[in-house]
């Protein structure tokens, strides 16, 4: 059994709290390597933001889960050398699918897990995420469990269709369960590809898809219901154009991929909504700086080269977000 404590990791109640009192919220990072995790603590320092450090089922089987203890680790120790003092970083599996995959992360150090049952009937739902509650709360470890399906696939999670979070639920989900955090949908969709090309509109002047509005009136409807609470929303991602058209400009092939528009969750960010996943986005930003310098310097063939202009391109990206989207800057001085 290893304590998250003794890695140096705090879970989020605290910083969920600050977040919804303070009208911004945390930015929830996604990686599967070394160069993500560089870019995500580099930006978190140098804003002073709370951070979340995500890793799915499928991050952790590709990272090994040892490796990712002292990933963690090393984490908060760089932040440190970085100059900042007390980091503030969680680290959080995304979209757990058993209790013995959420117990497995807690005892080897996660601060936080969610346990995602949104599939199974809504009782069942109410069952395991208490289960992997209750299993959590004995060593202080946090638990997102989520209701409501989001639609769209990123690594194991994947629905061809969505559904809203039913507001009339969450008082009864929230109560019984346990949770210290809830997932819920309200037109967020995982991947590049969010939106159907038949589910948006297009700009006269630019021929580009235009996805369609959050339902701002469920999420409004469930703060009600829930004042105060912690809310998270799933399948955040802007998928920027400018990393798309990198990426098919430099050989790629990703037609209509179309993401959440930013002033949307700018103002999802003001309300209970205080975590924010981000995937997609360093993917793309990622994969299409290295495109573009091995399009650009094809003789190279050192993976220093081109995954250090990817890193600078993610850590440019993550800040972005920290400061122009989410306003979690300079808030874990």
């Amino acid at each position: 059994m290893v304590s998250y404590k003794e890695l140096g990791l705090v879970n989020t109640r605290e910083m969920f709290a600050k977040a919804v009192a303070g009208g911004y919220a945390i930015p929830a990072f996604n990686f599967n390597n070394m160069e993500q995790l560089q870019a995500i603590i580099q930006a978190a320092a140098e804003t002073k933001s709370p951070v979340i450090l995500q890793v799915s089922k499928g991050a952790r089987n590709y990272a090994n889960s040892t490796l990712l203890r002292y990933m963690a680790e090393g984490a908060v120790a760089y932040a440190k050398e970085l100059g900042w003092e007390n980091p503030q970083i969680c680290l959080h599996l995304d979209h757990g699918d058993s209790f013995e995959l959420c117990k497995d992360c807690v005892d080897m150090g996660f601060s936080s897990v969610m346990i995602d049952a949104s599939s199974l009937p809504y009782e069942e739902n109410i069952a395991l995420s208490k289960k992997v509650a209750d299993y959590a709360h004995q060593y202080d470890v946090t638990v997102e469990a989520e209701l409501g399906v989001l639609a769209g696939v990123e690594d194991e999670v994947s629905a061809e269709e969505s559904h809203y979070t039913r507001p009339e639920e969450v008082i009864d989900f929230a109560t019984r369960t346990g949770c210290d955090s809830l997932a819920i949908s309200v037109g967020t969709s995982h991947g590049a590809y969010k939106f159907k090309p038949e589910q948006c509109t297009r700009d006269p002047k630019t021929g580009k898809l235009v996805p369609p509005p959050l339902a701002f009136d469920v999420l409004h409807e469930i703060e009600k219901k829930l004042p105060g609470f912690p809310i998270v929303l799933h399948g955040s991602s802007s998928v920027p154009q400018e990393y798309v058209d990198m990426c098919n400009q430099y050989g790629g092939n990703l037609p209509n991929a179309i993401g959440i528009p930013e002033e949307q969750l700018r103002e999802a960010a003001k309300s209970a909504v205080c975590k924010i996943n981000i995937d997609s986005d360093s993917r793309l930003a990622m994969t299409g700086a290295i495109r573009k310098h091995l399009a650009e310097n094809p003789g190279h063939f050192d993976p220093r080269q081109y995954l250090k202009p990817a890193r600078e391109e993610m850590k440019k990206m993550y800040m972005h977000k920290i400061i122009n989207v989410l306003g979690s800057d300079g808030k874990a001085e």
